[in-house]
């Protein structure tokens, strides 16, 4: 059987009519008529082509716990309701809902996703059967004992991958669930398998100064710094609460951070220092969060809060606009996870959206870019292809009966 190619005929591509054809995983050509034996052509009249999201945090499966327990304050939220809900949860719930939550994904745009939470296996499955892209973190968490902590730094060492889609990180939760010794040892054998270190950071005040209680004044990007884990490969989630110097230490050191946004005003936990961390050119991406804090993985709504969030807070109308959040979503993200990918580009891998520009929310179309961070939601997606494969065709995407009858079991 010969490769199999894709071709897009007369699809909008950065204010011009193309045709886009895909070899493989791969995107071959970019051009006008383009002639090509496809194994399939698709009609990309009144449709544009868009770089697909890539979610750099998130707890996939939490869309089990998707509205169990809002509206409260954070740590009554964690220990009354989120940690005993979690202690229920089995290998088979995780499958499930992390089925869920890629069958959201894949519809709401998104082709890769970087994980952290229990049940590794189990997300690696799900996400290996659907066909996304994913960065599955084996969590550590001090208190549930050397057993498990021992069982995870073995299935790190002894990882194969089922597919080339499918990574995994070793992810210490927090400085405040993990101690010195053993988030080096993280970050050692993170180092020794040349994998992410996927962690939590600065992400509440309590956080912070709880730190430098203990820790000789250092805040968490400070002590981290100071014991040696913080790296190019490292993926620091929310760093909402951050210094001058931290800014300089994360950019010295090539760390990414993920901005959740959504999932940062939810929990009331702070507002993101977007001119700091620009000021320092620190690489920034996007990530949802879990869905019991945000309450869905839609990438399109943390562009549009990120741009608002940031204008409001700064008072600045022209800080973070539409093209650069519209960065961190894509090309950012694919970067930050050595994904060749996030742009629509002659040779990048074949990840992209097909969007139906005569959706209402796209007309008119003045700034394309404008209308997909601003006016744009799931919708407006017709079809998304993942390394040059379809995941949604014309808003059809398989076994989406099945996994919403599974996600409905309440524990």
């Amino acid at each position: 059987m010969g490769m199999e190619t894709i071709l897009i005929k007369n699809i909008f591509h950065i204010g011009n009519i193309v045709d886009v054809l895909v070899e493989g995983n791969r995107i071959k050509t970019i051009a006008p008529n383009i002639v090509a034996d496809a194994t399939k052509v698709i009609d990309g009249s009144n449709k544009a082509i868009m770089p697909a999201f890539y979610n750099c945090h998130t707890h996939a499966s939490m869309t089990l716990l998707r509205g169990f327990a809002d509206d409260m304050p954070l740590f009554k939220w964690l220990k009354e309701y989120i940690w005993p809900f979690e202690d229920k949860l089995t290998a088979e719930n995780i499958y499930d809902g992390s089925r869920l939550a890629i069958l959201e994904m894949i519809r709401s745009g998104t082709v890769f996703f970087a994980d952290m939470y229990w049940h590794h296996e189990a997300t690696i499955r799900a996400a290996h059967e659907m066909g996304v892209r994913a960065n599955i973190g084996v969590t550590f968490i001090e208190a549930r004992g050397k057993a498990e902590i021992d069982n995870n730094f073995n299935f790190i060492n002894s990882f194969k991958s089922p597919s080339d889609l499918i990574s995994i990180s070793v992810a210490p939760h927090a400085i405040y669930t993990i101690g010195k010794d053993l988030f080096q040892e993280c970050s050692k054998v993170a180092n020794a398998n040349n994998l992410i270190l996927h962690t939590h950071l600065s992400e509440t005040l309590k956080e912070v100064e709880d730190c430098k209680m203990y820790n000789n004044g250092l805040t968490p990007v400070g002590y981290l710094h100071s014991i040696g884990v913080l790296s190019c490969k490292t993926n620091a989630a929310h760093c909402i609460h951050i210094t001058e110097l931290d800014a300089e230490i994360i950019s010295e050191r090539g760390v990414n951070i993920v901005h959740n946004p959504c999932s940062n005003m939810k929990l009331a936990s702070g507002s993101f220092n977007t001119p700091l961390v620009e000021k320092y050119g620190c690489s920034i991406t996007l990530g949802t969060d879990g869905t019991s804090s945000n309450n869905n993985l839609s990438m399109q709504e943390e562009m549009k809060f990120a741009a608002f969030l940031a204008k409001l807070s700064y008072n600045d109308t022209s800080l973070l606009s539409a093209k650069r959040v519209f960065q961190w979503a894509t090309e950012n993200g694919a970067n930050a996870f050595g994904i060749d990918a996030g742009l629509i580009q002659e040779g990048k891998l074949a990840d992209f959206l097909i969007i139906d520009l005569n959706n209402e929310r796209l007309v008119p179309n003045h700034k394309l870019t404008s209308n997909w961070v601003y006016s744009a939601d799931s919708r407006c997606i017709s079809s998304v292809v993942c390394n040059g494969k379809l995941l949604m065709e014309n808003g059809v995407i398989e076994n989406e009966q099945e996994i919403i009858e599974r996600g409905k079991r309440k524990l």
